[in-house]
């Protein structure tokens, strides 16, 4: 067979340009125009004029990185972190939090304006708090090079799968923030320590959970040096998914608590808010929006563990929860029996097919509570309106997908009457919505 040489396609790319910043879409990414059309630039602020190197060149529209600023804004900062310029995990830490969040919420508000064709919309004051500290639970990544025989402890790389060594990161809680420097002196020090390829840290209410994930089994004297490296964890290991082996004698199972007293307990790998004081705050504003009577039944769609369903319990006849993951559908029960609830039932279901058929799918709902994940709840929304709910409070963390599914209930006799932004993710490009519709 000839194999014959074939000289790699020169890129049609301009390789670099200086732009002007307008704004800042919803995303965080600036907006410029390069050649009549629309520029999408990472890492710039509104105002600024940068240098640019393009990533994607497309009919209507390009993409581009900051290579410099040559006119910074005023807004712009040096990180905090020394890691942040190539840490995939914080997008914005040239930014201050609170101007961050102004504008990121300026960016939201236009796009639901304008995707909605509203005017004006119904602001509340955003959720937020401390930006740094404030993350409850974290995937750590670690890789072994074969070739140095040394091992890399942190975060993917911006816009890489490789893992970047991280000596310490300022947005974990304190509870687990140990975890990087305890990774990274032991491993070295295991027989197999070749074989962990990552880590899931939790902090549950200020206890720490370890949960070593593993392709080759761990010597009992390799899980003996971790454990004495960091005590007052506790230790878990996964060779197989979701099939969790406690190290240590009486290892509890994780919880956390809600303002109002309930206890929820989870797996390692159920979905929980990983910013636990920004969901304290969202769970108080869902009551206070809402205004739960005694006699109300409500429907908690999306409902995970019961984060909601819980919090609402005691204040309503009824609440009925219902959730994709069979798993988390049983750990809902679980944990409504925890705190001695006897009025929530909760059921396992496809939201995004339609609902004909299933038990809970009756017209007796007076308010309704929906929490999707990124995709939103295409499907669920159309079956929604059916059911004729006074109110419905729709939580978001995809403004796009929010969107969408707001112009179904804005075209069956639905209202806005409060809407918010969530700072759940200080540092980040993403916003968390909160939005109550009212039937007229």
């Amino acid at each position: 067979m000839v194999s014959i040489y074939q000289t790699k396609k020169k890129s049609n790319l301009p390789q670099h340009g200086a732009l002007t910043i307008q704004r800042w879409d919803h995303e965080a990414q600036g907006i410029s125009t390069h050649q009549g059309n629309i520029c999408f630039v990472d890492g710039a602020l509104p105002g600024e004029q940068v240098q640019v190197r393009f990533t994607e060149q497309k009919k209507d529209y390009s993409r581009a990185v900051v290579q410099k600023v040559l006119q910074p804004s005023p807004l712009r900062i040096n990180a905090l972190c020394p890691s942040a310029t190539q840490c995939g995990g914080c997008q914005l830490q040239y930014l201050a939090p609170e101007s961050a969040l102004a504008l990121k919420q300026d960016a939201v508000a236009a796009l639901l304006q304008h995707q909605l064709k509203l005017n004006e919309l119904p602001w509340q004051p955003a959720l937020s708090a401390a930006a740094t500290g404030y993350r409850r639970k974290a995937r750590i990544g670690v890789w072994f090079d074969k070739t140095t025989q040394q091992f890399q402890v942190g975060f993917r790389r911006a816009g890489s799968k490789e893992i970047l060594d991280v000596p310490e990161c300022l947005v974990l809680s304190p509870v687990i923030a140990k975890v990087l420097p305890v990774l990274r002196q032991t491993l070295p020090a295991l027989k197999h320590g070749s074989a962990v390829t990552h880590a899931e840290v939790l902090d549950a209410d200020g206890q720490a959970f370890v949960v070593i994930r593993h392709i080759r089994p761990l010597p009992d004297a390799d899980k003996a040096l971790l454990i004495a490296a960091w005590p007052d964890a506790f230790w878990l290991g996964e060779a197989a998914t979701d099939q969790f082996d406690a190290w240590q004698a009486n290892t509890p199972v994780p919880q956390y608590q809600l303002a109002a007293g309930q206890v929820l307990q989870f797996d390692p790998t159920d979905f929980i808010q990983v910013n636990s004081r920004i969901n304290q705050a969202m769970v108080t504003q869902a009551l206070a929006w809402l205004m739960p009577e005694k006699s109300d039944q409500v429907l908690d769609l999306y409902c995970g563990i019961g984060n909601f369903s819980l919090a609402l319990s005691p204040l309503v006849a009824a609440v009925t929860g219902i959730e994709g993951i069979t798993t988390m559908v049983q750990r809902a029960r679980e944990n409504a029996t925890l705190n001695g609830y006897r009025n929530c039932t909760f059921a396992q279901a496809d939201l995004h097919l339609p609902w004909k058929g299933q038990h809970w799918n009756k017209p007796v709902y007076q308010k309704v509570l929906l929490d999707p994940a990124r995709a939103g709840a295409a499907g669920a929304v159309d079956e929604l309106v059916k059911l004729k709910p006074a109110q419905i409070l729709y939580v978001s963390c995809n403004p796009v997908t929010f969107a969408r599914d707001a112009r179904v209930l804005l075209a069956n006799r639905y209202r806005i009457s409060k809407i918010g932004v969530m700072d759940m993710f200080p540092y980040t490009s993403h916003l968390e919505l909160m939005a109550l519709f009212e039937q007229y």
